[in-house]
């Protein structure tokens, strides 16, 4: 029966995709053909309804979340305005997410610090991660000036009629003085409110390792509340995700609906330079640090198929905190890595937001006439290294860092009114390698402390595969 069901899934996928390259086809020909926008329209409607059928079919979260997005395209394509009014079903869903984040950092960083005994591994581990994500930043950093300064995408840059009108956030010069003090929670409270990952990573480590030096009979009942909470927190997410192709179809049909496709004509230099540079980045830097650490390209795509296609889609790495957490712990990483790793990383590790400001401010000052020099290029970078910490979980708030950098350097910001345009497509990339990256960075650490389970990932991969 099941072997029957899967050759009906593979033959319903197959004739999907045939009717995709049949569409192309139509497309491109539809002059000499003679067909109209409602016909090709129709053909759409009946790849979609293929690729809906294999969904039921496949009985799978992540299928589904990948065909919402092909619906939220379509949606935006033929009804800009419904699409618009989609948006708060987004919200909705990235509202729900930002309840699981505090409790579930607090949770798993106090397990993952308390839980252990030996605190000189956890020194070791606190380390190792700090120099990982700071050379593997470096690296991002690089790339993206090494592939604005090749494309020169900001040199003759025409801004869309109407970009203007949009308004930009509002942005406060900050000192890097200024930065520094944010890390630190002056109220735990507030810092949960205001989504500051930063603090609250702060607070739940000096938490965790205040309890270390506890005894035992102190220790534990806080430890066990610790883990009932992060069990609740998994379990609250499980729920959550029901609800993950409806916010993220709606997500993709606002965006679509709202920008439309022509402004990828407008800015398709910058877009591509984006995009081929994290390409780059992900097959020069990620696919030998994986396989180095034996880590199976297989499993690792499996575990985190479905947290990056929530990041790509909501823009946002919150979405895919707990996901990822939960699938990184399947792939055979320790919980209590994952529980130190990830919400560190989400915080230090924000290789594709390195990459994009590094690259967008080179941008800036490209399309205003001014030369930067490498030296002047390299401060910039490394400047932005600091200021981005912990805006990971934050849609569009790599663009108020970018006013802020534009701003601390005296370059005009006229430029970046462009980059509104199609800021959310540039965010979608960012965020999804950000989302890989800090998964990355997780296999590393468990292998380079010898707890990598590499008998529970190959039966991760052997199962449902």
């Amino acid at each position: 029966m099941s072997i029957e069901m899967n050759i009906k899934k593979e033959t319903i996928l197959f004739i999907a995709f045939i009717s995709v390259c049949t569409y192309i086809f139509l497309h491109i020909f539809r002059d000499f053909l003679e067909l109209n926008q409602f016909s090709l329209c129709i053909f759409r409607y009946l790849v979609i309804s293929f690729f809906i059928l294999y969904a039921i079919l496949k009985k799978d979260l992540t299928t589904w979340i990948l065909i919402s997005m092909m619906i939220g395209i379509e949606l935006g394509l033929d009804q800009p305005k419904i699409a618009v009014e989609l948006r708060f079903l987004s919200q909705i869903f990235l509202r729900l997410i930002k309840t699981i984040i505090a409790p579930i950092l607090f949770s798993t960083l106090v397990v993952g610090i308390a839980s252990h005994s030996n605190i000189k591994q956890l020194g070791n581990m606190g380390w190792k991660s700090l120099l990982y994500f700071e050379i593997v930043t470096t690296l991002a950093l690089f790339v993206g000036l090494i592939a604005i300064n090749i494309s020169q995408a900001g040199v003759g840059i025409v801004i869309p009629s109407g970009i203007t009108e949009q308004i930009l956030p509002k942005v406060h010069k900050t000192s890097w003085q200024d930065t520094i003090i944010h890390v630190f929670p002056e109220n735990l409270i507030k810092s949960i409110y205001h989504g500051d990952v930063l603090s609250i990573v702060l607070f739940s480590v000096i938490f965790g390792t205040s309890m270390v030096f506890l005894d035992e009979k102190k220790r534990n009942p806080i430890l066990t509340f610790a883990e009932s909470l992060s069990e609740i927190m998994f379990k609250f997410t499980k729920i959550i995700m029901y609800f993950a192709p409806i916010g993220v179809g709606s997500a993709i049909a606002y965006t679509v609906g709202n920008m439309g496709l022509d402004v990828l004509f407008n800015l398709f230099q910058l877009l591509l330079t984006l995009y081929l540079a994290l390409f780059i980045f992900l097959l020069v830097v990620f696919l030998p640090i994986l396989l180095w650490i034996k880590v199976p390209l297989k499993g690792f795509i499996k575990a985190l198929s479905e947290p990056v296609s929530l990041a790509f889609a909501t823009t946002s790495s919150e979405s895919a905190l707990p996901i990822l957490m939960e699938n990184l712990e399947k792939l055979g990483v320790p919980k209590k890595i994952v529980a130190f790793v990830i919400p560190t990383g989400y915080s230090f590790n924000l290789d594709g937001t390195t990459l994009y400001l590094s690259l967008s401010t080179v941008f800036v000052a490209q399309a205003s006439g001014i030369p930067l020099s490498l030296s002047q290029q390299i401060f910039i970078g490394l400047t932005l290294i600091l200021t981005s910490k912990g805006v990971a979980g934050v849609p569009r708030a790599s663009l108020v860092i970018l006013l802020g950098t534009v701003a601390t350097f005296g370059l005009p910001n006229w430029p970046i009114l462009a980059i509104v345009g199609i800021d959310e497509l540039m965010d979608m990339a960012r965020t999804t390698v950000n989302v890989i990256g800090n998964g990355l960075a997780s296999c590393v650490i468990a292998r380079s402390e010898g707890e990598l389970d590499d008998k529970k990932m190959l039966d991760y991969i052997k199962k449902d595969l």
